[in-house]
């Protein structure tokens, strides 16, 4: 019979998730892993296999909150354009008011792995899509409640939106003016109109 973990999963994968989104895939060494979650280097290949599986289970797992929490935010207010608002307003004030800008986990992940890695390629790429869908879903309860034009292509403005965003949270890394920004913003929710 097996031991049992001495350890809560959940909470040491969180652990790592945090420090890959804080540094990247390759520049978190396995002595980064094991200082940072608490555990040693066997019971991290026990629990989650090697650096880059569990990576990836790490990408997985704030992707699934991230879309979460997507969802809620745009959910949370009546106005769909005020939702959009909202929504990208919070996450250019995110990234302010952190002190380093670590900007989308995802994002990162496409901009550092994706182009030569097609597992990370397609997980990105899902993502993208699974926030897209969500973005879709909340323009078309705008169609419905007739805040938009019943004539709006809900698909290709929610992938228009996306690109948006994407482009937003990588441009915040390099911290530009608040100015640069809310002009970006306010042109891209032009869109929804």
């Amino acid at each position: 019979m097996g031991r049992t973990r001495e350890f809560d999963e959940e909470k040491v994968l969180d652990a790592a998730m945090q420090l890959f989104w804080e540094k990247g895939y390759e520049a978190t060494s396995l002595s980064d892993l094991t200082s940072r979650m608490g555990i040693q280097k066997p019971s991290i290949y026990a629990a989650f296999g090697d650096k880059k599986e569990l990576f990836e289970a790490a990408l997985r797992k704030y992707m699934m909150s991230r879309a979460s929490q997507v969802r809620t935010r745009l959910q949370k207010n009546p106005s769909v354009k005020d939702a959009f608002r909202a929504f990208f307003e919070s996450v250019v004030a995110d990234e302010y008011t952190e002190n380093r800008s670590r900007g989308c986990f995802c994002i990162n992940t496409m901009v550092e792995l994706a182009p030569h890695d097609e597992k990370f390629e397609i997980l990105t790429r899902e993502h993208q899509m699974y926030l897209s869908v969500i973005f879709q879903e909340t323009i078309e309860r705008g169609i419905q409640s007739g805040e938009l034009q019943i004539g709006v292509n809900a698909k290709a403005l929610s992938q228009a939106l996306i690109v948006s965003l994407i482009g937003l949270t990588v441009i915040m890394k390099s911290r530009p003016e608040r100015s640069f920004v809310d002009n970006t913003i306010e042109v891209t929710l032009t869109l929804l109109k």
